[in-house]
């Protein structure tokens, strides 16, 4: 059995497919309406928001077809200059009027020149997918497939710091107990000794004094003539 590829020549019958397949784009994408008319040329193909309540316009063609980008832009530029009113009058749509709107362009092939296109545009989010309706015996399904997509930047998770332990109170010291010190007994003063008396010695007898002895005179030598 071989898989049938079906038609599809109408925008409105492709936008009905698309509003019911809608999870195959993103999975918390809600329809808000559909075929609006922006001007003369251009109509909004389908309004959802996400899940964050940014606003997301969906440009479908049923043929490649650069022109889409440029009528993307125009629905994007009338939803960011209107999404106040758009917020007041769905109000039972969670609708962010603080994020600028993101564009979502959907056709069975796109051109390299509108790829290229999409991939140097800077301050605007536009998301590129590919679709084809299919018939496999009975069933009939329409499949989408992303062709360029922005990734969003995942925030750093923040590290949860483990809760500071408090310190302990230090343990108060108990008292130690008083040791009593017992005296030790004083020894007993000895009894004083009797001091034997000592005598003065004898007195000495004086030195008899000596006369001095008269000068010997030199005897004289006699002269003989």
């Amino acid at each position: 059995m071989s898989v049938e590829r079906i038609s599809v020549e109408s925008k409105q019958e492709l936008a009905q497919m698309i509003k019911k397949e809608i999870s195959q784009i993103e999975k918390e994408l809600s329809p808000i309406c559909d075929n609006v008319p922006i001007n003369d040329k251009t109509t909004l193909d389908l309004l959802c928001h996400d899940d964050n309540g940014q606003l997301v316009i969906v440009q479908l063609n049923v043929s490649e077809d650069d022109n889409m980008l440029l009528q993307g832009i125009q629905s994007l530029d009338y939803v960011d200059r209107f999404k106040s009113f758009l917020k007041a009058t769905y109000n039972k749509h969670k609708i962010n009027d603080k994020e600028k709107p993101r564009l979502i362009l959907i056709a069975p092939s796109f051109s390299e020149t509108l790829r290229h296109a999409v991939e140097h545009m800077k301050g605007l989010r536009v998301d590129l997918y590919e679709w084809e309706y299919l018939k496999l015996g009975d069933h009939k399904g329409l499949r989408l497939q992303p062709i360029f997509t922005w990734k969003s930047e995942e925030k750093p998770k923040e590290k949860i710091k483990p809760p500071e332990k408090k310190p302990k109170p230090p343990k108060k010291k108990e008292p130690e107990p008083k040791v009593e010190k017992k005296e030790e007994p004083k020894p007993k003063p000895e009894p004083p000794k009797e001091e034997t008396p000592k005598f003065p010695p004898p007195p000495e007898k004086p030195k008899e004094e000596t006369e001095p002895e008269e000068e010997k005179r030199p005897k004289r030598k006699l002269r003989l003539f």
